[in-house]
């Protein structure tokens, strides 16, 4: 059985249209880039101990101390010095909030005059 004329003149088409939509989509995704020192919080998505769904699965921060080529990260736990591999998908940068200096200003009670 051969395919439609209809159908033949429409799958150069498609490829073309998803090559273009593959490029499109991948220009648009940001790569995450870990460096040395950084800190990350790790995605736990194997502990049972988190039931529901609001619980936070995203560990306390580590440090990164390596990062190699294939996607892994050697992580290190600053409470007990502890270093291991992950793969990067688990991990996400850390970004400390800096609470900006309140300035207090004391107030004093009015003088009206008559």
């Amino acid at each position: 059985m051969k395919a439609p004329k209809v159908k033949l003149k429409s799958l150069p088409k498609s490829k073309v249209y998803k090559v273009k939509m593959k490029t499109f989509h991948d220009k648009n995704i940001l790569r995450k880039r870990f460096k040395p020192n950084d800190r990350i919080c790790l995605y736990d998505f194997g502990s049972r101990k988190h039931k529901g769904k609001l619980r936070f699965r995203w560990t306390d921060p580590f440090l990164v101390k390596n990062v190699f080529i294939n996607g892994v990260a050697e992580i290190e736990d600053p409470k007990d010095g502890q270093i291991f591999k992950v793969n990067d998908q688990r991990l996400k940068i850390l970004i400390d909030r800096q609470v900006p200096e309140v300035e207090d200003i004391p107030l004093v009670d009015p003088i009206y005059q008559p």
